[in-house]
């Protein structure tokens, strides 16, 4: 196989969109040269104080080129409600959009429940990028507790770009299970934390090396908390365990 070439039956996606009802980007992520400025490799060459005014023009340029594509792809699927296990499937400026999600006709609540779309070349196979786009929205849908509404993924939106490089690297299919994308997410997001919560424990008063003192007490382990008190990062830890506790029991 030549270098750089991919197994012709490696899946692979141009974008992938989380988009709320009406059409709003929330996240999302286009791969390789899709919806990219072909101007944008040429205002590279002025220079000085130009170079800086014309690589801006060009992100914007192609910012607009994406918001317009958008655009395009709300009009045919704005008002279809796909079944999480049954996406739906549009054709878009010659390429194949298949989505999971979105209000069902007669609910006009402003933004609505999103929908997540994988936009594939027009030669890719719609069983396989219906496949993938149901394993992604399961995946949120765990995430976000179940419910899948725009204010809950504005919220947890550090969960949604995590589960998007979970899911796709460069526009090749990395996992497509969604209890496993969920749970990977979730494990990937607690690890941050805990290394800070680790270098903490290392500095501060005492000698080098020494762990803080433990205080005794009722409560939370016996860190000196009350009972009914616990902090946000505690809830939060919390509310993961629960998560994966559930996905370990399905």
């Amino acid at each position: 196989m030549a270098s750089g070439a991919f197994p012709p039956l490696l899946p692979k996606v141009d974008a992938i969109l989380v988009l709320d009802g009406d059409g709003n980007r929330l996240a999302g992520k286009y791969y390789g040269d899709f919806m990219k400025n072909p101007s944008a490799t040429a205002a590279a060459a002025g220079d000085g104080a130009d170079t800086t005014t014309d690589n801006a023009a060009a992100a914007q340029s192609v910012e607009q080129l994406r918001n317009s594509f958008e655009q395009q792809l709300q009009s045919k699927i704005g008002g279809i409600a796909a079944k999480p296990d049954a996406a739906e499937v549009v054709t878009v400026l010659g390429k194949t959009a298949v989505f999971c999600g979105g209000s069902p006709p007669g609910n006009n609540g402003g933004g609505g429940d999103v929908r997540v779309v994988h936009v594939g070349p027009a030669g890719e196979s719609e069983l396989v990028l219906a496949h993938l786009v149901e394993g992604m929205y399961e995946a949120l849908s765990h995430l976000m507790g179940g419910s899948t509404d725009r204010a809950m993924v504005l919220d947890n939106l550090e969960l949604v770009f995590l589960l998007i490089d979970e899911h796709c690297d460069g526009g090749i299919i990395l996992e497509t299970d969604g209890q496993k994308l969920a749970g990977s997410v979730l494990l990937r997001d607690e690890q941050e934390p805990a290394m800070g919560q680790g270098m903490e424990g290392q500095g501060g008063g005492g000698m080098p090396g020494q762990a803080p003192p433990m205080q005794s007490g009722g409560g939370m382990g016996g860190l000196g908390m009350g009972g009914g008190e616990m902090t946000i990062g505690q809830a939060l830890m919390q509310a993961r365990n629960q998560i994966m506790a559930n996905l370990n029991q399905t």
